[in-house]
């Protein structure tokens, strides 16, 4: 599986192993790791849309801030002019593996076959004579 399509933040990405990838800032702390919502699995044969068995282990890398971005407002022969700035709050984030099976709930094995409860060894003494 060569890649994915993961949800964060509202907003989708395709991703695949080893890639770093700056994403709207998350709210887990510098390394550690967590699995996102899988939307779309592709790569190898035919893509698989929204896959159960499928999981995507993304690593928190680190925070840092995005270019500043300038926004000016003018208005024309009044003398108005203003000037703000912003810098987006991101997070890198490096995708470690694609296509680790869930971890599914153990289930206690029960037998198909009904078994006859044995009988006790004085009422079989009894019953030969």
């Amino acid at each position: 599986m060569s890649y994915a399509i993961i949800s964060l933040g509202g907003k989708q990405y395709r991703v695949s192993e080893g890639q770093r990838l700056l994403v709207d800032r998350l709210d887990v702390e510098e390394g550690k790791t967590f699995t996102p919502d899988v939307l779309l699995v592709g790569g190898s044969g035919a893509p698989s849309l929204a896959p159960k068995d499928v999981t995507v282990t993304v690593k928190v890398v680190g925070e840092q801030r995005g270019p500043k971005i300038r926004i000016g407002k003018y208005r024309k022969r009044t003398g108005y002019k203003r000037h703000t700035g912003f810098r987006a709050a991101l997070t890198q984030i490096e995708v470690q593996s694609i296509g680790g099976k869930k971890k599914a709930a153990a289930k206690p094995r029960a037998s198909t076959k009904k078994t006859e409860p044995e009988k006790a060894p004085e009422t079989q003494k009894e019953a030969e004579g």
